[in-house]
């Protein structure tokens, strides 16, 4: 393992911190300076917070660089002491957070002159940010302390981290009872009334954006809190600012009572969406992100906002016929003189907002004002427009499953024996002011001619689709049925007649169309993730006791089929060719080539058939059986024969060849071999080496100790034989050379008594009989 050989190289940090005139600037030109901090190295973290040190790196981010710094470093220091001081490491926390000199430099940053840099108030924020969680009490007591504060904070609110730093405070501090501290002071301090007066024509984009979203975040995060500790009784008075009447219409005052500004308006209508959240499920299709049984204030709309918005109705109806002025914009499908713009969107999703409130007196004033005719005007003009065409449909599919308000007088009886049904004024106008069903038919119409002559199909057809879907549905199934249902009868015959000819022909089959592809597309685009088991039709139940389960969802499992196509027959002739074609060269039947894996048993050669072979360790002569065979097998198994055991000769030779004696193959298939005269080799002679350029072989008998012939004579008296008679043997001599020295080895084979008789230069052994 690694851990047992100490590979861990000590930082040079530690080397240079030894140093007695290192400087700030020394140590963050290291690389592992920030690793080195955030793992709480003693040295480093010493040597950071001495007093100059934390002086130096508050400085790096508070103060600009010097112009002459090149670019590509000018932000390198800044950014490493940010960093340094926000590795969250207790002591730098400790230092930075109780010297109030280092939090006065800190501080010192927001009285600079507007605009701030980007880069050094995003470091500003993040340090601030991080004291404030670590250290609360101490920052908002020190903050307190400072009367410009939120003078300083509103200032500079066209800057992005100013902003959020201002979130940070409502966020980052846990103690409750501080935050509410902290609450009560900001409202005294008039932000919400200040960040209001930055949405006016007289301010720039950035301002209004900023002051914008921190007023919609003040709104979400206090209500949120407002939700989760459900046992605090104290309000959020922030939160009751900004829904205070008076508070909506110096907001709308700002829009309205001067110079048109899209991005003030837009601000605005932000504003106002933000505070008509009601996490309430309005029609069916939205989410109800309100819980069961949540009855609280902050999730409902507040009547005084309605109150402020109601008046300013006419006006909101105005931008969407006189919008501000826009230039043409020319786009691929044509020109648009003017385009939607994002002052006449917003609009739309505000009027949205409001029919959700489903309040009475509001939608009275919009159909006093044909808001929503205008609105479905800009939904056939503007083809391509989407995020209109979206808008639209929500307004349309609200108003049809919108129940009645209790304002509104009961006037439709379904029979004379049944209760009234209130009638909605806002489905009314939409079929008889706002003719909605005939300009579907219209519309659609249209759309089919210009097809057919090779047009484009037009943007809002999906949406279209839907909307008349919509209609369908609601007059079947919905709270309105029967108002919609004797609307459509009301209708003229002959666009009543169009309709049904539409919802059960053109209608239809579009639906069912998108049906199929739909399917298809979401069978696509499905993730295989633990509720694939459900979407398939297994669920628990059907693996368990089926005398414990009353209803087993398997029907659905009926439905699939697998259905696969395949042509074995042609499959395999084809994968079989295939493989003949690639193995061809190994199944070559018309060759005299044998098999070379086959197990063959290992022969010796004839001596009439063997030749000399250079470098042979055995003998220097060898058969080679590919010149008599051709390319035949050396390994091939074949019939013994006379010819292919190894021979002896027992007639008188005066000079043995060695291995190379003739001998008839009868004695040789009675002799025996003695190996027993083998003696392992000294430990003192030299090794015997293996590589055949270091041995010899001769086919001389060769007795360089002159020890042989006492030895032979004496072998022949103790077998009773006659020194001087040769018996009829064969003798086998072989020389080998390890290095200087010369070892002979000699096989007498003696046919009478079928032994062999190994011997050596040095000794000789009892021979052993065994059979060869």
């Amino acid at each position: 393992m690694f851990w047992k050989f100490d590979l861990h190289t000590t930082s040079h940090i530690d080397t240079l911190l030894e140093k007695d005139d290192v400087t700030l600037t020394e140590v963050m030109d290291e690389e592992d300076v920030l690793q080195e901090c955030k793992s709480q190295n003693h040295k480093l973290v010493d040597f950071l917070v001495r007093p100059q040190c934390m002086e130096d790196l508050v400085g790096y981010i508070t103060q600009e660089p010097n112009d002459d710094v090149e670019e590509k470093i000018k932000y390198k220091y800044p950014n490493i002491s940010c960093e340094l001081l926000t590795s969250d490491v207790s002591q730098i926390n400790d230092m930075l957070g109780e010297d109030e000199n280092l939090l006065m430099k800190l501080y010192s940053f927001l009285q600079n002159e507007p605009p701030l840099n980007p880069l050094l108030a995003s470091f500003f924020s993040k340090v601030l940010s991080i004291l404030i969680g670590r250290k609360p009490e101490q920052i908002v007591e020190f903050l307190r302390k400072r009367e410009d504060f939120v003078d300083l904070m509103i200032k500079h609110i066209g800057t992005s981290a100013i902003m959020d730093l201002l979130l940070r405070m409502l966020t980052c501090i846990e103690p409750q009872q501080l935050r509410q501290d902290v609450l009560n002071w900001l409202n005294e301090e008039k932000v919400i009334q200040r960040l209001v007066d930055m949405v006016q024509p007289s301010q720039d984009e950035d301002r209004h954006s900023n002051a914008s979203q921190s007023l919609c975040e003040i709104i979400r995060l206090s209500r949120d809190q407002m939700f989760q500790v459900q046992g605090c009784s104290d309000p959020d008075p922030l939160l009751a600012t900004l829904e205070k009447q008076e508070t909506v219409e110096q907001l709308l005052s700002n829009i309205f009572d001067k110079e048109k500004n899209e991005s003030a308006i837009v601000s605005v209508i932000q504003i106002l969406l933000t505070l008509f959240e009601t996490r309430r499920p309005a029609f069916e299709g939205h989410l109800d992100i309100c819980p069961p049984g949540m009855n609280h204030p902050s999730f409902s709309v507040n009547q005084s906002i309605l109150d402020a918005v109601r008046p300013r109705l006419k006006d909101f109806h105005q931008l969407l016929i006189e919008p501000p002025k826009k230039t043409v914009l020319n786009t691929t499908w044509g020109v648009l003189d003017p385009p939607v713009g994002n002052t006449r969107l917003n609009v739309v999703r505000l009027v949205t907002s409001l029919l959700q409130t489903n309040t009475h007196i509001i939608n009275q004033e919009l159909i006093a004002l044909n808001t929503l005719g205008v609105i479905l005007d800009m939904y056939f003009k503007y083809l391509w427009n989407n995020f209109l065409h979206t808008q639209v449909e929500i307004c349309t599919a609200m108003i049809l499953a919108m129940p009645s308000t209790q304002s509104e007088s009961p006037e439709i009886n379904r029979e004379n024996d049944q209760e009234p049904i209130r009638e909605n004024i806002l489905i009314k106008h939409l079929f008889q002011k706002c003719q909605l069903i005939q300009r579907i038919l219209d519309a659609w119409g249209s759309n089919e001619k210009e097809q057919t002559e090779g047009g484009r199909r037009r943007g809002y057809m999906g949406h279209l689709t839907r909307i008349a879907n919509s209609i369908v549905h609601n007059s079947d199934k919905g709270p309105n049925g029967t108002q919609i249902q004797q609307l459509i009868s009301e209708l003229p015959e002959e666009d009543r007649e169009r309709w049904e000819a539409f919802t059960s022909g053109q209608l239809a089959d579009t639906n069912k169309k998108n049906t199929v592809d739909l399917a298809f597309s979401d069978y696509q685009m499905q993730q295989m993730t633990s509720n694939f088991i459900e979407q398939f039709g297994f669920n628990d139940e059907e693996f368990a006791d089926q005398d414990d389960v009353g209803d087993i969802p398997f029907d659905r499992i009926s439905d699939i089929n697998f259905s696969l196509n395949t042509n074995e027959s042609a499959n395999m002739a084809l994968f079989e060719a295939c493989c003949k074609e690639k193995i061809q060269q190994f199944e070559d039947a018309g060759s005299d080539e044998e098999d070379i894996w086959d197990e063959k048993d290992v022969t010796f050669a004839p001596e009439a058939q063997r030749r000399p072979s250079s470098g042979s360790t055995d003998s220097e002569e060898s058969t080679d059986s590919e010149e008599e065979d051709g390319k035949r097998d050396p390994f091939e198994s074949t019939n013994a024969t006379a010819d292919d055991r190894m021979e002896v000769d027992s007639g008188d030779v005066p000079e043995p060849s060695g291995w190379n004696s003739p001998n008839t193959a009868a004695d040789a298939e009675r002799s025996w071999a003695d190996f027993s005269s083998f003696t392992p080799v000294s430990p003192k002679d030299p090794l015997r080496s293996n590589s055949p350029v270091a041995m010899e072989t001769s086919i001389e008998t060769v007795d360089p100790l002159g020890v042989n012939a006492p030895m032979q004579q004496e072998r022949k008296v103790e077998d009773g034989l006659d020194p001087e008679e040769e018996p009829v043997s064969d003798r086998i001599t072989e020389t080998v050379t390890n290095g200087s020295m010369k070892e002979t080895v000699s096989l007498t084979v003696d046919a009478k008594t079928e032994t062999a008789i190994f011997k050596r230069a040095s000794e000789a052994l009892t021979a052993h009989r065994v059979p060869f």
